[in-house]
């Protein structure tokens, strides 16, 4: 019987099994990694529902941007089920009315068939600055979003737009959680790990320099010695 624990690991939006690549690769002698599909439902309670259906009994769980909101409403549903957590670039916020607004105007011109150029517009916020040029990940995440597909990439952000505040349940958190965070993520930014980092108690706070957003892409060396000390020691 394997020793190794089962890790469902959750993509960000709009993205898919590629962003976790290093990670599947470089843990699976300490873990059993699965990635989640988080396409399939526009709302974060269905979507965590779905990946509870597919997920072992108990299980450590990762989750990256809209990941991480999936990963809250889990803990929700089912938190004796998870062994151990890690937030990546996320926020236990709602959206606000201007982030909204901005999900909104994208989802329309995705609608009018332009998932594309919606990406292309959005990778200098999604990267480091020194990444937002680079091929081989400016290619990565364009082949993700389109495998994503519009009608998924419109699920998401639904379901992104309409999620719950998950700052009331921080303090309930008793697994071991790691949080971490690219120091130059303008997306989900360092004071918004630090307040989870806050709540959660006895929680780790972990920052990985010359990063952005997409911290488990830019950065897959560093995030995945994390996330191993984390699933061995933590």
């Amino acid at each position: 019987m394997s020793d190794r624990i089962p890790l469902i690991l959750l993509p960000g939006m709009p993205l898919d099994a590629a962003l976790w690549e290093h990670q599947t690769g470089h843990l699976a002698d300490v873990a059993e990694p699965i990635v989640g599909d988080l396409t399939g439902h526009d709302s974060v309670a269905t979507l965590a529902a779905a990946v509870l259906t597919q997920a072992p009994e108990r299980f450590a769980l990762a989750g990256l941007s809209m990941g991480g909101y999936v990963a809250f409403e889990i803990l929700r549903q089912a938190p004796e089920r998870v062994a151990k957590l890690a937030l990546l670039d996320t926020s236990a916020r709602p959206d606000t009315p201007e982030q909204t607004a901005t999900r909104q105007d994208a989802v329309r011109l995705v609608g009018q068939g332009r998932l594309r150029q919606v990406v292309a517009a959005g990778m200098p916020r999604l990267v480091h600055p020194d990444r937002s040029a680079d091929p081989a990940l400016v290619d990565s995440v364009q082949a993700q979003a389109q495998r994503v597909g519009a009608d998924g990439y419109i699920r998401e952000q639904t379901a992104i737009m309409n999620r719950p505040d998950s700052r009331p349940g921080l303090g309930a958190i008793a697994c071991p959680t790691l949080v971490l965070c690219g120091r130059q993520d303008a997306i989900t930014p360092l004071a918004l790990h630090e307040e989870m980092a806050e709540g959660i108690p006895h929680a780790r706070l972990a920052l990985i320099e010359d990063c952005g957003h997409l911290s488990a892409m830019e950065q897959p060396q560093a995030v995945t010695a994390l996330l191993r000390q984390w699933l061995l020691y933590a």
